[in-house]
């Protein structure tokens, strides 16, 4: 792991649970090494950072390319290994780097939903994803982040102090994604990430929104 990369790991670890109480379940289930996509639900711009903080390799993040005309912030975010992605596009540039990353064995962080929530629960998700893990021919491993909707939702200016939880589940391997349907696939990632964050779901992490007048948590009433 390069020093760069390390000491804003360091830093970030720091904030994390000084900041938001953070906690991490699972994190053994992600392969140490070798390819491997990781998809996550959105719930805010602080989702790349917390998705990784637990995971002792570097990691690669797909990120929309407007994060990138700014200059300097665009050198922080390279220099961290973010590339640019178009969204609502089939953008055959970014489909490449990210192929051309997970086949060099590197762990590359996606989220299908495309857009972080507005309610706290978890939306539809693209099942794009699917076609870049069977092509690399690498698993696509679930990560459920709780809380961060609270920490910073999308239309609060900054982020304020809030427990965040974040979650892995079971890898689901090549073969299994073979095995199934893009539409099975992707239900089935979903559903992983749902299962998470019922099990997780504690009222401390719960989103300060209208949707906590409900007893369950917002992933259970979204559809699929």
């Amino acid at each position: 792991m390069r020093l760069w990369y390390r000491f804003c790991r360091i830093l970030c670890q720091t904030l994390f649970v000084a900041l938001f109480r953070g906690r991490v379940f699972g994190a053994a289930r992600v392969p140490r090494t070798g390819g491997v996509l990781l998809v996550c639900n959105h719930q805010s711009l602080l989702d790349p950072v917390l998705a990784t903080l637990a995971l002792p390799r570097e990691c690669h993040y797909m990120a929309r390319d407007t994060l990138f005309r700014r200059p300097v912030f665009r050198r922080l975010i390279e220099s961290l290994n973010a590339f640019p992605i178009k969204r609502g596009t089939a953008d055959l540039t970014a489909i490449k780097e990210t192929l051309r990353r997970l086949r060099a064995g590197h762990l590359v962080v996606t989220f299908p939903e495309a857009t972080r929530t507005r309610d706290g629960s978890v939306g539809a998700m693209q099942p794009g994803v699917i076609l870049l893990a069977r092509k690399a021919g690498v698993p696509i491993v679930p990560c459920a982040i709780l809380g961060a909707f609270g920490a910073w939702p999308r239309q609060a200016l900054l982020p304020r102090p809030h427990p965040v939880v974040v979650a892995y589940g079971q890898p689901v391997p090549p073969a299994q994604l073979e095995a199934l349907a893009d539409e099975a696939c992707i239900r089935l990632v979903r559903g992983r990430i749902v299962e998470l964050m019922e099990r997780y779901w504690r009222p401390a992490v719960r989103p300060r929104c209208r949707a906590t007048a409900s007893t369950g948590p917002p992933a259970a009433r979204s559809g699929s």
